[in-house]
C-alpha cells in the first residue's frame, strides 16, 4: 500500500530562504513530543527527542540520498541536502559523522506555512528533480492528533530526462537509545548507548527500521525507541552500518548505495558492544518513465516517554527524590512503531485536516507578514518549551536554553500574552487555568506565579527567599479564566474556578492595594523579575481588567451583589488610576523618588502601560479606561518608543535588536526623569511585546503603525539573521512571542461568545474583499466578506471542524444562524 498524496497548490506564494539562510529551522514534532528541525540546505538538526532541549545537537550518519540511473547513462548518488555554505574553519574539517566529503545537491530553497514545510532542490547532473514535502500532523481542536511523536516526509521525484530512470532515495539514521554526545575534538561519546538493535520489520502494512535497546528497563529515563518506515513495497535496507575502524563505515555504506541503489543487509545479528550503537538505513526504490512523478514517502517516529515530573532541570527547585512520569504521547502508543502505524492507519484524515487549516490560515486577505507572525510562533506550542504529562496537564517553561528549559512554572506573568494555544486548543489553556487556580493558590489568594506545588516542590528567588505572588500575572490569569469560558461556553469550567477567582482578586486588594484606594501601590512583583512600587499602569489597567472580568462572570452566575461590589470598585479603582498616573499625554508610575527603589518606572513611557486594556479587547470586556486617553497613551508608546534603527541605542543589557534593525524598546524617557538604575530589561526588544502593542494599534485605529511594527518584527527573523521560526527571548521558541495571535483576532474584528452563542466579525483591513481563519472552542473554519456591485457587503462563514450549529453570527449588518 503506497499512501494517497497529493501536492497542494495555494493561492499566495511562502516565504522562502535560500540555503544561505542558515538560521531558519522548521520544527518538526507534536505538541509535547520533542522535535527535529528541517534546515534550509535540506539537514535533518536539533535532535530534540529526549524530554529536554537539544539545541545544535546533529544525530551522527543521519541524512537521506538519491541514487539515480538515466538509462544507457551512469548513475549518479547524492546526499539530499545542498553544499555546504562557508565558513569551513572546523578545526578537523567536516567530519564523517555528517557525511561531509559526499556529493550533495546544488542548491536549495525553503519555504514554510506551518505547519508544512517544503524544499525545492536544484542539481544540473541528476536526471530528476526533487522536492522535500515534512509536516507533523496539526489540527487546531484536535490535540490528541497534534500531539503524535513523528514527522510525514515526502520526497516528490520527477523525471526530467527522455528515457526512464531508476531511482532509490534512502534514509539512514543512527540508533540514539543512551544519548548522543561530542566531545571538543568532535567524535561522537557514547557512555550510556550499549546493546543497542536496529531491526528491519514489516506489519501493520508498514515496512522499516525499529531502533531499540536491550540495555534499559522500559522505566528508565533512558528507554525509548525509534521508526523509520514506508508503505512503499519497493524497499531495500541496510539495518547495520559497517562495524569497523576509523572511517569504514561510511565508506562501506556509499560504495554500497552509489554502486546499484540497493542496500545490502551485512549479517549482523548481535546488539551493538557497550558504549557503541549503530547506524542503519531504509531506502525506497521505482522507475520513473519520462516526464513521470513518483512519491517516495518516509515516516519518521519516536518513543521516548520517561520523564522526570517537574522542573527537575532547574536549580532554583527545591524537590527531593523526584519521581518518573511519562509524557502524554505515551498513553496513547506504546512504541514509535505504534505511533508511524496509526499515522498510517489514519493518513487520509490526518494528511486532510492539516491541510485543511494549513489552507484555511494561509489562503487568507491578511498581510503576508502578519500571516507569519501567527503561524510561526505555534511552533512554541509544539517545542520543548512545553510538555504535556499523562495525566493531561499541561505546561510550559518561558523558554528553551540550549540544553535545558529556561524559567520554569508555566509562569503566569509570561504566559499572559500568549493566545495561540486559547484559540487553537482551548482544552490545553483550560488545563493551565485549572493548576494555577486549584493548585497552585494558596489559603489567602496567593496564587504562586510558577507552578511548582502540583510538583510538591517550590521556586526559591534569588537570595534564597520564597518568591512572592506577581501582581500582573495573577490578574491576568483572572482574565484568562474569563477568556477560557467565553471562547468553549463551558459553564462548569467558570463555576469550577469561580471561588478560587473571587480568593484571587481578593488578595489584591488586601495585599497590593496597601492604602484602600483600590489601585494596587504595594510590593508588585512583575513580568520585568522586579518589583514596582507604588501605583503604576501595567497591574493597574490589569486590574480593572480583572474586577471587569469578575463582574461579567458575577452576573452570569446570579451572584448579581458581587457583581455590583466589583463594578462600585472597579469605578472607584478607574478614577484613582487617572488622577495618580496620568500626565495628560501617558500612563506612567506614581512614585516621590523613583531612585528609592531600584529598578522603578517613574516617568518612563512604558510599552506595556496599556496591556490590560489590550487584553479587555481580545477578550470582549471593551473599554476600561477613556477612549480617548487610551488611543493618546498608545499614540505616546509608539512614537516615543519604536526605533528606526540602533546605531545611537546604548543598551547594557540583552541585545534582541541592534545595528540598522527596527524595533519597539520596552520604555523611554522621553519627558527625562530616566532612573540611575532603570528597570530590568527597559533597554530590550521583546517580540511578545512588540505583537501585543501591534494588536492594540490596529484595535485603536491606528492600522499603519500596526502592521509597520509586525513587519519590523518578522524583517529581522529573516533566516539569516534569526531562525523564522523562533523568537527569541529568555530562551529559545519564547512563550510571549504567542501574542502575535492576537494580530488575527483585531484585523477581522473577530468577537466570541460562546456561552450566548455569538460570533460578529468587522473587519478593519480590505474590508471589501476580505478571508480570514476564526476559531472557538468549539469549531474553526474561514470568514469573508465581499462588496457586491450594488455597494452592499455579503459575508460567507464556512465551518471546516467542529460544530457551531445554532451560533448567531452578526457580520456586514446582518444576522446568520448556522
Amino acid at each position: 500500500m503506497v499512501l494517497s498524496h497529493k501536492k497542494v497548490s495555494h493561492v499566495r506564494s511562502a516565504r522562502s530562504f535560500t540555503a544561505e539562510a542558515s538560521e531558519a529551522a522548521f520544527l518538526l514534532g507534536g505538541i509535547g513530543t520533542g522535535n527535529v528541525s528541517l534546515g534550509s540546505r535540506g539537514e535533518f538538526r536539533d535532535w530534540e527527542l529526549f524530554n529536554h532541549p537539544d539545541k545544535g545537537l546533529h544525530f551522527p550518519n543521519s541524512y537521506f540520498a538519491i541514487w539515480a540511473k538515466e538509462e544507457g547513462e551512469p548513475s549518479i548518488a547524492k546526499v539530499l541536502q545542498s553544499q555546504f555554505k562557508p565558513p569551513h574553519s572546523k578545526p578537523h574539517g567536516y567530519s564523517p559523522y555528517a557525511g561531509g566529503g559526499l556529493p550533495r545537491m546544488e542548491a536549495s530553497r525553503m519555504s514554510g506555512e506551518y505547519p508544512i514545510c517544503r524544499i525545492v532542490f536544484e542539481d544540473s547532473e541528476l536526471p530528476v528533480q526533487v522536492e522535500l514535502e515534512a509536516y507533523t500532523p496539526f489540527i487546531p481542536l484536535n490535540a490528541d492528533d497534534s500531539g503524535i511523536p513523528g514527522a510525514v516526509m515526502t520526497y516528490w521525484v520527477k523525471n526530467v530526462s527522455d528515457r526512464p530512470v531508476d531511482v532509490t532515495v534512502a534514509g539512514s539514521l543512527i540508533n540514539p537509545i543512551g544519548g548522543i554526545s561530542f566531545n571538543a575534538f568532535g567524535s561522537m561519546e557514547l557512555p550510556a548507548t550499549g546493546r543497542n538493535v536496529n531491526d528491519f520489520v514489516q506489519k501493520d502494512g508498514i515496512s522499516g527500521l525499529y531502533f531499540h535497546s536491550h540495555k534499559y528497563a522500559d522505566t528508565d529515563l533512558l528507554y525509548g525507541d525509534m521508526s523509520l518506515v514506508t508503505t512503499n513495497p519497493n524497499v531495500t535496507s541496510k539495518r547495520v552500518w559497517l562495524r569497523g575502524a576509523h572511517f569504514d563505515y561510511l565508506q562501506e555504506f556509499w560504495d554500497d548505495f552509489a554502486e546499484d541503489g540497493r542496500l545490502n543487509d551485512l549479517g549482523y545479528e548481535t546488539p551493538s558492544d557497550d558504549r557503541k550503537t549503530d547506524t542503519g538505513s531504509l531506502g525506497i526504490f521505482e522507475t520513473l518513465a519520462p516526464g513521470e512523478t513518483k512519491q517516495f514517502q518516509f515516516i519518521m517516529s519516536w518513543y521516548f516517554p520517561n520523564r522526570m515530573n517537574g522542573w527537575s532541570e532547574q536549580f532554583r527547585v527545591r524537590a527531593e527524590g523526584r519521581e518518573i512520569t511519562q509524557n502524554y504521547y505515551a498513553t496513547r502508543f506504546d512504541s514509535s512503531w505504534s505511533a508511524a502505524a496509526y499515522i498510517v492507519q489514519h493518513f487520509e484524515r490526518l494528511e486532510r485536516e492539516t491541510y485543511l487549516f494549513q489552507n484555511a490560515l494561509f489562503n487568507s486577505t491578511l498581510p503576508d507578514y502578519v500571516l507569519d507572525a501567527m503561524s510561526a510562533n505555534i511552533t512554541v506550542l509544539r517545542s520543548t518549551t512545553c510538555f504535556w504529562l499523562k495525566n493531561g496537564k499541561f505546561f510550559g517553561f518561558e523558554g528553551s536554553l540550549n540544553h535545558l528549559g529556561s524559567c520554569e512554572g508555566t509562569c503566569t506573568h509570561v504566559w499572559n500574552y500568549a493566545q495561540t494555544a486559547a484559540f487553537l486548543f482551548p482544552t490545553l489553556e483550560r488545563s493551565m487555568r485549572q493548576t494555577e487556580f486549584l493548585l497552585e493558590m494558596h489559603e489567602d489568594g496567593k496564587m504562586n506565579y510558577r507552578a511548582t506545588k502540583v510538583f510538591e516542590s517550590e521556586f526559591v528567588w534569588p537570595g534564597n527567599l520564597i518568591a512572592p505572588g506577581a501582581a500582573d500575572g495573577q490578574m491576568g490569569a483572572i482574565m484568562r479564566v474569563f477568556r477560557e469560558w467565553k471562547l468553549s461556553g463551558e459553564d462548569e469550567f467558570v463555576k469550577e474556578l469561580w471561588p478560587s477567582v473571587q480568593k484571587a482578586l481578593h488578595y489584591g486588594l488586601e495585599h497590593w492595594d496597601t492604602d484602600g484606594d483600590y489601585v494596587m501601590d504595594g510590593q508588585q512583583h512583575n513580568t520585568y523579575d522586579i518589583d514596582f512600587h507604588g501605583p503604576n499602569p501595567l497591574t493597574g489597567t490589569i486590574f480593572l481588567g480583572a474586577l471587569r472580568a469578575a463582574e461579567e462572570i458575577a452576573a452570569y452566575l446570579g451572584e448579581a451583589d458581587k457583581a455590583r461590589a466589583y463594578r462600585d470598585i472597579y469605578e472607584k479603582s478607574l478614577i484613582r488610576l487617572e488622577e495618580l498616573m496620568w500626565n495628560g499625554e501617558y500612563y506612567e508610575q506614581m512614585v516621590e523618588d523613583v531612585d528609592q527603589h531600584k529598578h522603578q518606572l517613574g516617568l518612563g513611557c512604558l510599552s506595556d502601560q496599556l496591556l490590560g486594556q489590550q487584553f479587555a479587547h481580545l477578550y470582549g470586556l471593551g473599554y476600561l479606561l477613556p477612549p480617548d486617553k487610551v488611543r493618546s497613551a498608545l499614540s505616546a508608546v509608539f512614537k516615543y518608543n519604536f526605533r528606526n534603527n540602533f546605531n545611537k541605542h546604548a543598551n547594557c543589557q540583552r541585545v534582541y535588536a541592534l545595528n540598522d534593525e527596527q524595533g519597539m524598546l520596552l520604555c523611554s524617557w522621553p519627558q527625562g526623569g530616566r532612573p540611575k538604575l532603570p528597570f530590568v530589561y527597559s533597554d530590550e526588544v521583546w517580540t511578545g511585546i512588540e505583537y501585543q502593542v501591534a494588536t492594540h494599534l490596529i484595535y485603536e485605529g491606528f492600522l499603519e503603525e500596526g502592521l509597520k511594527l509586525v513587519k519590523t518584527v518578522r524583517n529581522r527573523h529573516d533566516g539569516i539573521r534569526r531562525n523564522p521560526w523562533n523568537e527569541v527571548e529568555c530562551g529559545h521558541h519564547y512563550v510571549r512571542s504567542m501574542a502575535s495571535w492576537g494580530l488575527l483576532i483585531a484585523l477581522s474584528g473577530f468577537k466570541y461568545d460562546m456561552v450566548q452563542g455569538t460570533m460578529a466579525f468587522a473587519p478593519v483591513i480590505d474590508a471589501d474583499r476580505f478571508t480570514s481563519f476564526w476559531s472557538t472552542g468549539k469549531a474553526w473554519g474561514t470568514y469573508s466578506q465581499r462588496m457586491n456591485q450594488a455597494g452592499d457587503y455579503e459575508a460567507e462563514i464556512k465551518v471546516l471542524y467542529g460544530d457551531m450549529t445554532g451560533v448567531r453570527v452578526i457580520a456586514c449588518g446582518k444576522d446568520y444562524i448556522l
